[in-house]
């Protein structure tokens, strides 16, 4: 179960790191866009990424062993990086969640949108199929690794949509996302480190 446990820790503390993807679901969820719709999407193409990264990197560490450091290495600087982003947005304090009204669209419009920002934004690729892939070739159980990293993003995803209206009054505050982008980036530097010493 220790596999399971690392998979839902680790899938959370990436993808609640507010990217270009968060940010998007964040204001379409609170605008009330088929806030359904989106969370499928977005759950759908991460367990999908997930899997293919936790399976592919598995296959890769049997062929070419001396590759999966160098993508835990690189998994590291991924969340550093992500971690820098939100400190330095904490300093600036800039980054209050800026909210357009969204205009009525059928669930396919929607959809289409949320595949979209969900497979073009890079950062997924090296979160999901990278990052998630070469930590979960590394643990005992690949599989249960890569259940508990669907969970995170089930868990994440379903929370927005079910809670957007009161996020919407919580996060609108740039003092409150300053210290909710201060957490993200400690708790990913804690993570970065953690990973250092596993590689």
């Amino acid at each position: 179960m220790g596999s399971f446990f690392s998979g839902i820790m680790l899938g959370l503390s990436l993808i609640v790191a507010i990217g270009a993807q968060n940010v998007w679901v964040l204001s379409q969820c609170m605008s009330g866009a088929n806030r359904l719709v989106i969370a499928l999407v977005c759950i759908f193409c991460d367990a999908l990424l997930i899997i293919v990264g936790v399976f592919s990197a598995n296959e890769i560490k049997l062929l070419m062993p001396s590759l999966i450091p160098w993508l835990t290495y690189a998994g590291v600087a991924v969340l550093l990086y992500i971690a820098f982003g939100s400190a330095m947005r904490a300093i600036r304090g800039n980054s209050g969640l800026k909210l357009q009204k969204s205009k009525a669209k059928n669930w396919q419009v929607t959809a289409l949108a949320a595949f979209a920002i969900c497979l073009l934004n890079p950062h997924v690729y090296l979160d999901t199929v990278v990052l998630l892939g070469s930590l979960g070739a590394l643990q005992p159980s690949p599989a249960l690794f890569a259940v508990g990293a669907c969970v995170a993003s089930i868990f994440w995803f379903g929370s927005l949509a079910a809670f957007a209206p009161k996020l919407k009054v919580l996060l609108s505050s740039p003092t409150r996302w300053r210290i909710f982008d201060s957490l993200m980036a400690i708790i990913l530097i804690f993570i970065a480190l953690q990973l250092w010493t596993m590689a």
